[in-house]
């Protein structure tokens, strides 16, 4: 069994998931925010969702963290790799739960992930797919180095593509 880390950055802990987690996860995947990421989902589907985020770590060594405040250990989100039939490449992954947007949390937890994913887990290559119309994450890519790759395979044609540099 694959142990799952807690990383840490100057303001978060990125931390396993647990069952607890589950009802913040499924809201933010019922609502239209989720458009961007393939949703609505109902509830089967969105826990079909946190499921395979945590199974990633079993078969493949790597998956999602969610995301604390360390000031006060509220969970805001959550920032991942995944990988399998579902995604071409491993692809770094990060969602916020409403109002913890527009403070950096997500470029912070990004890069703590990506960078451990190419330091730690020696992988070679990350990036990043978005529906067009998603801006915020596509800024958080752009802060975080990462570059259009419109060669690069994708499961939704409509998607763009962004490759991460390694640190």
């Amino acid at each position: 069994m694959t142990d799952i880390p807690t990383l840490t950055t100057e303001r978060l802990i990125l931390r396993p998931p647990v069952f607890a987690d589950f009802p913040a996860y499924e809201a933010l995947m019922a609502s239209p925010r989720a458009t961007y990421m393939g949703g609505p989902y109902d509830t089967f589907r969105a826990w079909g969702l946190f499921c395979h985020d945590i199974a990633c770590w079993q078969l493949f060594g790597h998956g999602a963290l969610m995301i604390e405040l360390q000031s006060t250990g509220e969970c805001i989100g959550q920032v991942g790799i995944n990988h399998g039939p579902l995604f071409p490449e491993k692809e770094l992954g990060w969602l916020l739960y409403e109002g913890n947007e527009g403070h950096g949390y997500a470029v912070e937890t990004a890069r703590a992930l990506r960078d451990w994913a190419f330091d730690v887990r020696g992988l070679t290559t990350l990036v990043s797919y978005f529906d067009p119309a998603n801006s915020r994450s596509l800024g958080v890519a752009t802060r975080l180095g990462a570059v259009h790759d419109p060669l690069a395979p994708r499961q939704d044609p409509e998607d763009l593509v962004f490759r991460h540099p390694r640190p």
